[in-house]
């Protein structure tokens, strides 16, 4: 449930710490003191190969996109399967959904799905994708309107207390980060149940898709992990994956701990380091060394696509006056990678979209949204931008076709539904 925007907020704290320096100069003269340990690293020639408790569930998707092209091909077979269809039949249309990380502004996504479930076009997902607080509200997305409730107190009822504590500022230099996310953990654990996954394991038997993304520091690579597959593995050990994934998606590099997923190759025991998904990506679809487009001419899946994009942050600049001093121009720099990076993300899969014939749809938060919150998790905060997304889905959100810069149809290639829907026309006179 956590963004970036808590990073920041560390540094702008530490900034206004009057007691900050002297306190760091006694933690140098501070003795016996540790860092936390942990197992060997995977090496790199190893680390396609490595295996946590629940084998093939994860893969890189910078590396090697086979295993994403296997899970699809046998998700296809289940819906097939589930809609006794033919080889030779086309599926029906399908809609994906991919939602941003934003740490308390997750609130607008979770007022966006409740909104759309009453509004009453609220499609049913065949795969759902989540970074950062997107990996929180991506299962219960992907279970549907059932679970609308939680979310809505998911993010309206908590506040930092629920997500974390403060570590003293020796942290800074001997420990893994700055806050404890134990209380977090707890939240989690209380959200993410035994039953959640059986029920997940049942859509996934379907041929539906859930997906999350963290990233492998010691790598500084993307990792997206079919939940789905560990959900339904009976064993304990799913669960405790489950939850791992969900809390190491969320966790900032510096503000919260990493999470730490023991791993196995050819019989030798290492560690990964794993921290929040938005680190390499603020919003993912699939790897884009797949040609999903090309793909469906030999697997017979030429079907309807849409993707719907909620990206949890404001998309226009955020003016403000900076501190000529480092920790604030540290803080307003991260601010400012961040946001662009988020853009970045939105034009790649909007480039995505127009390769492979996929109806692209993108909605955020309006610039007009201009409440302040108190803390990283404010419920009174949390509160408004809920009923905001729920108030814009109601009304019936006009998704933009693509990301502001982009005119709706620029750079459409012959696959795209805008050239087949022109050559339909075109055919039609």
């Amino acid at each position: 449930m956590i963004g970036w925007r808590a990073l920041s907020g560390l540094l702008r704290a530490a900034r206004g710490s009057a007691t900050c320096a002297a306190a760091m100069g006694a933690v140098l003269l501070a003795s016996g003191c540790a860092t936390p340990g942990r197992l060997e690293a995977v090496p790199a020639s190893m680390e396609v190969e490595a295996q946590p408790d629940i084998p093939n569930v994860r893969f890189f998707p910078e590396r090697d996109p086979a295993p994403f092209v296997q899970m699809m091909a046998e998700s296809w077979e289940k819906e097939r399967a589930l809609h006794h269809l033919a080889p030779q039949d086309r599926l029906p249309p399908v809609a994906h959904l991919s939602i941003s990380g934003g740490g308390q502004d997750g609130a607008f996504a979770a007022g966006l799905l409740n909104g759309w479930t009453e509004r009453g076009d609220r499609p049913t997902f065949q795969m759902v994708t989540g970074i950062s607080t997107g990996s929180l509200i991506a299962p219960f997305a992907f279970l549907g309107p059932s679970y609308d409730p939680v979310l809505r107190q998911a993010y309206t009822t908590v506040s930092d207390k629920d997500i974390f504590t403060k570590r003293p500022i020796t942290a800074a230099l001997f420990g893994d980060a700055m806050r404890d996310t134990s209380p977090m953990a707890r939240t989690v654990a209380h959200y993410v149940t035994r039953q959640l996954l059986d029920e997940i394991a049942v859509e996934y038997a379907k041929g539906r898709l859930l997906l999350i993304g963290t990233t492998d520091l010691d790598s500084r690579e993307p990792v997206f992990w079919n939940m789905g597959a560990i959900a339904s593995n009976q064993s304990p050990a799913a669960l405790t994956l489950f939850r791992k994934i969900v809390l190491a998606s969320a966790a900032i590099p510096a503000a919260f701990p990493p999470v730490m997923i023991d791993v196995t190759v050819n019989g030798h025991h290492y560690q990964e380091m794993h921290v929040d998904g938005g680190a390499t990506r603020q919003v993912f679809l699939y790897p884009r060394n797949v040609h999903l487009g090309e793909s469906t001419v030999t697997t017979n899946d030429d079907r309807d696509r849409s993707v719907y994009i909620i990206r949890n942050a404001r998309l226009d600049p955020d003016w403000a006056s900076t501190d000529r001093r480092t920790l604030s121009i540290a803080a307003r720099s991260i601010s400012a990678l961040i946001q662009t990076q988020g853009m970045g993300d939105m034009y790649r899969e909007y480039l995505t979209s127009l390769r492979d014939g996929i109806h692209y749809n993108l909605t955020f938060i309006p610039s007009d949204f201009a409440d302040t919150h108190a803390s990283d998790f404010d419920p009174v905060y949390m509160e408004k931008l809920f009923e905001r997304g729920h108030a814009m889905a109601l009304s019936g959100t006009e998704w933009l076709k693509a990301p502001p810069g982009y005119e709706p149809g620029e750079l459409v290639r012959s696959n795209a539904p805008e050239a087949r829907d022109a050559a339909a026309t075109r055919s039609a006179r």
